[in-house]
């Protein structure tokens, strides 16, 4: 599996922490951004590499987002076509995220999330495996319609 990472001058320490960890995981990790800590850059730059990347490749790539709020990456990730970002509040919501609705974007709010917390939901996002059960399946083909019609 491919991770995309991104991240604006909020987020960029904690994007350089994660890309050390997830490929001593194993991951593939590309980074997309901010490649320096630049304080006056702009969180969507980033957030459209990932999303477009992720959105190539929807059930096979996954995203992480990272800024201040994590609201500003969710917004631009949602945008893409089968791109399912969720702001991540707690690990038992990343899981439910990943079990039910197949997010394959994670958006970090690095102001208001410990960094532990953040490197236990991330683990959860990536080994979570989507429930394909008829009701998550048939909401899904939902939100797909919404998207075609757009």
């Amino acid at each position: 599996m491919i991770i995309y990472i991104g991240a604006d001058h909020g987020g960029f320490a904690l994007k350089e922490q994660l890309k050390t960890v997830l490929s001593g995981d194993g991951y593939e990790v590309v980074d997309m951004g901010a490649a320096a800590l630049t304080p006056d850059d702009d969180y969507p730059d980033y957030a459209k590499l990932v999303a477009a990347k992720v959105s190539e490749a929807p059930s096979s790539a996954r995203g992480i987002l990272i800024c201040r709020s994590g609201a500003g990456v969710d917004i631009v990730a949602n945008k893409f076509l089968d791109v399912r970002s969720a702001l991540a509040i707690s690990t038992d919501q990343v899981y439910q995220a990943r079990h039910d609705d197949d997010v394959n974007v994670l958006s970090i709010a690095v102001d208001f999330t410990d960094p532990e917390a953040v490197l236990k939901m991330i683990k959860i996002f990536l080994s979570t495996p989507f429930a394909t059960e008829v009701k998550y399946t048939r909401r899904l083909q939902k939100i797909s319609v919404i998207e075609a019609n757009r």
